[in-house]
């Protein structure tokens, strides 16, 4: 919650499955574009929240699967757990809010009467959730009973029916919406609410993300029927929730720009980036552009042309230096006419460049000093690398004529390319 020293032009409260996350995409486009609108527009002053019923063990499966940036801060198991960070730092507070009227025991207990209730496995059984499968045509009455009988025994608790199939038993005061609604008064308090925040679903444990008075939202193309009956109910006609048009992250672009939250393009719709006019000038634009560039370049999508070549060479120093990951030194010119013999060498291949954690640093009136993750996918070869990079203006105080001056990287631990010769920049 201390990354950003001013509130946050932005807060994104996103589900991951089916919502961020398109399983219908095998090239992964949807979440790609957003990525790189994430990257080059909002991460610099803004919050990405991810919001799922996961576990921590199936959030980190699904993080190894797909180009997923890494958030700010993660609700997972419906709303019971919360954690900051990369290094994703327990919210011990939200425990303690949790564990008020809440048996574990006692909820196995009840639960364990009913037959129509299948337990899911033991990773999706955490300390505030219990969850089971159920028939969708016996929810509904498992649903009254089981309520009424933990009530009985003393327990506040919540019931949450969604993706036809899923039952989850949780403390009353948890929930994705609580779970919101708990950190945006932490934020509050710390004088640092968001300016906007978009919350964005598609089933019904997400509908209480939508209850939020202060929030947008958007219910994703292909939301599920107990959202969408839910919206019917509670929220039809309200002007802040939007049902898109668009898939998954597609829809969560299309109500970014659907709300004026901010730029809605990402850079992945541009084709050429020599006539694409910039808002909210920032160094993530200068590194997202280049390595989408690069991405373009090795899948023989852009023109091999002198004068490609040579506008790839004026954003780089004369006198620029790149570190390899295996620690030698080339001059950044001599990387480029390496790149230069690349051309097409990924053409027709599964060949992506996403970056992540793109964090920039102003240490001087013609200087930044920008951290990041460069992802790179080739095949089913999965390779990170951790860059900082020395940018700088042309002139003081200018963001739009930057020149890459120094380029350092090292190994991601475990992401390291089979074949590290063919890493060139």
């Amino acid at each position: 919650m201390d990354r950003l020293d001013s509130p946050a032009r932005l807060m994104i409260v996103s589900d991951l499955d089916h919502t961020m996350v398109d399983h219908h995409d095998p090239e992964n486009l949807s979440i790609l574009r957003f990525n790189a609108l994430w990257e080059s527009n909002y991460r610099h002053d803004s919050l990405l929240v991810f919001s799922t019923g996961r576990s921590l063990t199936l959030y980190k499966e699904l993080r190894k699967e797909k180009p997923m940036l890494t958030p700010d801060i993660t609700i997972m198991s419906v709303g019971t757990e919360i954690s900051y960070g990369k290094t994703m730092v327990p919210d011990d507070g939200w425990v303690d809010v949790l564990n008020q009227k809440w048996d574990r025991d006692v909820v196995i207990e009840e639960s364990s009467k009913f037959s129509e209730l299948k337990p899911q496995s033991e990773t999706e059984q955490r300390p505030h959730k219990i969850s089971f499968y159920v028939e969708k045509e016996k929810a509904q009455e498992v649903t009254k009973v089981l309520a009424e009988r933990l009530e009985k025994r003393g327990l506040d608790v919540k019931i949450i029916y969604s993706g036809g199939i899923d039952l989850d038993v949780l403390p009353q005061g948890a929930g994705k919406g609580q779970a919101l609604a708990y950190l945006l008064k932490k934020f509050k308090s710390a004088g640092k609410q968001p300016t906007n925040t978009l919350v964005c679903g598609d089933s019904g444990n997400d509908a209480e993300l939508f209850s939020i008075p202060e929030v947008h939202g958007v219910m994703v193309s292909n939301a599920q029927e107990e959202l969408l009956q839910w919206y019917a109910q509670n929220a039809k006609g309200n002007p802040k929730i939007l049902h898109a048009t668009e898939r998954c992250a597609a829809g969560i672009i299309q109500a970014i720009g659907h709300f004026g939250l901010g730029p809605s393009i990402s850079p992945r719709d541009v084709t050429d980036f020599t006539d694409s006019p910039l808002e909210n000038v920032n160094p993530g634009h200068e590194i997202v552009k280049f390595y989408l560039f690069y991405e373009r370049w090795r899948r023989g999508e852009v023109d091999n042309s002198e004068a490609y070549y040579s506008s790839l060479k004026s954003v780089c120093h004369p006198l620029g230096v790149f570190i390899h990951p295996s620690g030698q030194e080339f001059s950044l010119h001599e990387c480029i006419d390496n790149m230069r013999q690349c051309y097409g060498d990924h053409q027709g291949t599964k060949h992506r460049i996403w970056i992540d954690r793109l964090l920039p640093t102003r240490i001087s009136n013609d200087a930044w000093l920008v951290r990041f993750d460069k992802w790179e996918l080739s095949g089913e070869d999965l390779q990170c690398c951790v860059v900082t990079t020395l940018l700088r203006s042309k002139s003081p105080d200018s963001l739009t004529d930057l020149l890459w001056e120094h380029v350092h990287q090292t190994w991601l631990d475990d992401y390291a390319p089979k074949d590290r010769t063919t890493w060139l920049l």
